[in-house]
């Protein structure tokens, strides 16, 4: 049995253990530092331990005698609880957006002996996946274009928008700058820019610029591609309501009030969908061809426990990557990339196939 500590209980955490512990096959304990997260976690029947996840030494103490640490944390504790993971000799899980923290996991996994594995959710995580497998499928791949988004299904708001994941994920997305290749060179673009408006049965969407959803695609597929992008989906309008806040009122140079603004304004909600839209175009057989993989997914009851589509697809994404470096479907030490997993693997997983 894989003994793995799950850090942070919120919104992703609770998915992960609804996933992970019917198995049988992982000893969950819960970590966090919050007193209600942690009795909701005991009520379900798995251990707890109560802890300062910003003290990394004691992150540390708490990691040992464990196989994996999987962190469901804010994108600004990741390099702490990496640290910890390094120096407790565990292997090591995140859901991250955050580039540069994803740098500084990478400069932890320098040499390590296990294996850090970031940015294992949706977005970074499986969009990464699929637009890998899509571009080795051609001779070569030309354009790679992905996008996605968590979207209420029943929008009432102004901003066509509810929160249905990390507030300062969200945050940061909307705020930091935005990895791509433009025409065969490696570039950072504003976030909240170069917006355009696709249908997606019968449905219409606007996308954007939004950081960190490349994940290490871009290094994975420099030189091999003239261009290749990220962009968030969203109902038409929202972009133009977020550059108002951003831009036009600075929230953007406050976050923390910004943070409190939204969590004031926009209700939780488990009734959205996840699109999950990529796009590749190159040659095949000498012929100039496009291909695109498009898929919907929606919230459901997971071992009685209704989950959002997107606590769904961020957990089993996670679930997925850690169930194949058990199997050593992965690598098992240093810094390991999403799109070093194959598709076909992933969706066979028992977690991968809420994607399929």
């Amino acid at each position: 049995m894989t003994k793995l500590a799950l850090l942070g209980a919120g919104k992703i955490g609770t998915a992960i253990t609804a996933l992970l512990g019917p198995t049988g096959d992982y000893r969950l304990t819960v970590v966090d530092s919050d007193a209600a997260l942690l009795e909701r976690s005991r009520a379900a029947g798995l251990d707890t331990r109560a802890l300062d996840l910003a003290d990394s030494a004691a992150v540390a103490q708490a990691l040992r005698g464990h196989d994996v640490a999987l962190s469901a944390c804010p994108y600004y504790l990741a390099p702490g609880i990496g640290a910890a993971a390094r120096a407790a000799g565990v292997h090591y899980f995140d859901l991250t957006e955050d580039v540069e923290s994803t740098r500084r996991i990478r400069e932890i996994a320098r040499d390590a002996p296990t294996a850090f594995v970031p940015q294992c959710g949706l977005a970074p995580g499986f969009v990464g996946i699929v637009a890998h497998d899509l571009a080795q499928r051609f001779d070569p791949a030309r354009d790679v274009f992905l996008r996605v988004g968590a979207l209420p299904v029943y929008p009432t708001n102004a901003l066509l928008y509810n929160l249905t994941w990390s507030t300062d994920g969200l945050i940061n997305e909307y705020c930091n700058p935005c990895e791509a290749i433009v025409d065969g060179r490696y570039v950072e673009t504003p976030p909240l820019e170069e917006i355009e408006q696709f249908s997606l049965d019968g449905v219409t969407y606007e996308a954007f610029n939004t950081s960190g959803g490349l994940g290490t695609l871009w290094e994975t597929l420099a030189g091999r591609v003239q261009n290749l992008n990220y962009k968030t989906v969203r109902y038409p309008g929202h972009r133009d309501a977020m550059k108002l806040l951003l831009r036009d009122l600075r929230l953007g140079e406050r976050r923390p009030l910004l943070k409190d603004v939204l969590e004031n304004a926009l209700p939780m909600t488990w009734q959205d969908v996840v699109l999950v839209f990529v796009t590749v175009s190159g040659r095949r057989e000498g012929q100039l061809v496009q291909e695109s993989y498009a898929k919907k997914i929606y919230g459901r009851a997971v071992e009685g426990r209704q989950l959002s589509a997107i606590q769904l697809t961020t957990a089993a994404g996670v679930c997925a990557m850690v169930d194949l470096l058990v199997a050593g479907r992965l690598p098992g030490r240093g810094f390991v990339r999403q799109e070093e997993a194959r598709l076909d693997e992933f969706l066979a997983n028992r977690f991968g196939r809420h994607f399929a």
